[in-house]
């Protein structure tokens, strides 16, 4: 995996430091009981320290090393001539990845840019970070919403999203968001959804589009948000050749 050059934040950063937090005070409790020689207690508040700190290194780790490994060899089966869009882009860790093979392509991306799903998320730092991967010139950013994409049918050869759909908040939403991902994939083109959540029902939904080449696959410990129970499912599809 190449340097990256931009910067590109926490994601959930609310969910990292109320890890970090939590393990502090079951530290401290561990330390008073062994100074008060309740040993079985500390033992406790010790082993739920460490393990709190141990789920807090693993979010630090996928957020800041591991999702980019995944997505750079989820990324090597591109030609460098597609149409890309990143539904839910934030400030552009996968999208400028996908720019970065895209050397005769395109990559957009498309985000409501709220500061709760990845710290600083904002049009201006995934523009700052564009041009910090030198891609700028093969990235569009567009402000929208995934359950309504403003653009044509069959627009993209691929149609990528981590850790986004499941930010909204009901499931007409998140099926409206799949159904709109699956229209603007151009006939034969490829669709991958990473997500630690509802990732059985975008398989359900793609199904009934009449999706057959479809799976969820795990992405393996690189994308724990912490630990295996919150590790992150891929759907793979190909949209039927017309």
């Amino acid at each position: 995996m190449s340097k990256r050059h931009g910067r590109y934040g926490f994601d959930a950063p609310w969910a990292l430091t109320g890890l970090v937090l939590g393990a502090i005070p079951l530290l401290a409790l561990a330390a008073a009981s062994f100074a008060s020689d309740i040993l079985a207690a500390g033992i406790a508040f010790l082993f739920g320290g460490l393990y709190t700190l141990t789920s807090a290194a693993s979010y630090l780790y996928t957020t800041r090393r591991g999702k980019f490994a995944v997505w750079t060899e989820e990324f090597q089966r591109l030609e460098g001539d597609e149409r890309l869009l990143d539904l839910g882009c934030g400030r552009g860790a996968v999208l400028m990845l996908a720019a970065r093979r895209l050397e005769n392509g395109r990559a957009t991306g498309i985000d409501l840019w709220r500061s709760k799903d990845q710290s600083g998320n904002a049009e201006p730092a995934a523009r700052a970070n564009a041009e910090a991967e030198g891609v700028s010139d093969r990235v569009e950013l567009v402000t929208g919403d995934l359950r309504e994409l403003p653009f044509d049918d069959g627009a993209y050869d691929v149609v990528v999203s981590s850790q986004a759909i499941h930010n909204i908040p009901d499931e007409k939403g998140r099926t409206q968001a799949v159904r709109e991902a699956h229209r603007v994939l151009r006939p034969g083109g490829l669709m991958l959804i990473a997500d630690f959540q509802h990732t059985s029902a975008y398989e359900t939904t793609l199904r009934e589009l009449g999706v057959v080449d479809v799976r969820l696959r795990d992405a393996g410990w690189r994308f724990w948000y912490g630990g295996p129970w919150f590790r992150t499912g891929i759907i793979e599809a190909r949209k039927p050749s017309a």
